[in-house]
């Protein structure tokens, strides 16, 4: 009796450790916000910030070329600031050594960016496969999902590291934002592979908010490079958005 009254106090101590933990990287998120919204206010400058993958934590020291506009550095916050330009799409460049470069479109819409945060992958192993999910403030929690057919499906409820280290999830969101991200050792060719995304916040919260609405953008990456960037479409309708299948070692939008 004394030991199941211990495991059940453990039990509900880690689930307001988790709680307390979500809270305030929420809040973290949301004074982010506020403060690019400031700043752009107050002093003119837009501000764009870089997140690492597999951590969520900031991304600081990497090289930002903004086209037709310079040359910056973020900061330990992961942000460069610049001046405000008129709407459009600016297309950005990340370069930091032990990440993956990537091309960004900044996308300036009524005199504001729509999305100022990105998310950028370490570099992968010669033969790693990376899936980055990635979405706005609402809903709070979107769900990656990877499946080998008629071997394993990863996701937070069913394997979040597979048995024999070929597969894991690295990062879990609950808060909105992401990221959410999954790495596969290796891609067999002989197999088929799908990924989806799942809008939990639904399952719990009927007023949650529509998938639709999430602006979730899914990254590809392997070979060290971009691979593919999926954007998911505003007329979308469910609780799945199912993205890609990888057939014959090819990345294939899911139709």
């Amino acid at each position: 009796m004394k030991k199941a009254t211990k495991l059940s106090l453990i039990l509900v101590l880690s689930i307001l450790t988790l709680g307390i933990t979500n809270a305030t990287a929420q809040h973290k998120k949301m004074d982010e916000i506020m403060e690019d919204v400031f700043t752009e206010r107050d002093k003119n400058l837009f501000t764009i910030r870089f997140f690492d993958a597999l951590t969520g934590n900031p991304v600081e020291k990497a090289q930002i070329l903004i086209e037709s506009i310079g040359v910056f550095e973020t900061d330990s916050a992961g942000r460069v600031q610049f001046p405000k330009q008129p709407d459009g799409l600016l297309r950005t460049l990340f370069k930091k050594e032990g990440y993956i470069a990537a091309v960004f479109m900044v996308d300036v819409a009524a005199e504001t960016i729509l999305r100022n945060r990105f998310i950028v992958s370490p570099v992968l192993d010669i033969n790693q496969f990376r899936v980055v999910l990635d979405w706005g403030e609402k809903p709070k929690d979107l769900d990656a999902h990877f499946v080998k057919a008629n071997s394993y499906h990863i996701s937070f409820q069913n394997t979040r590291v597979l048995s024999d280290g070929t597969g894991r999830l690295d990062r879990d969101d609950m808060d909105g934002y992401g990221p959410e991200t999954i790495t596969i050792e290796r891609i067999d060719a002989n197999a088929e592979y799908s990924f989806f995304v799942h809008n939990f916040s639904a399952e719990r919260n009927s007023s949650a908010g529509p998938l639709s609405a999430s602006n979730a953008t899914v990254r590809v990456y392997a070979d060290n490079r971009l691979l593919k960037t999926f954007q998911i479409p505003t007329f979308l309708n469910g609780k799945i958005w199912n993205v890609f299948k990888v057939v014959n070692g090819q990345v294939v939008d899911w139709q």
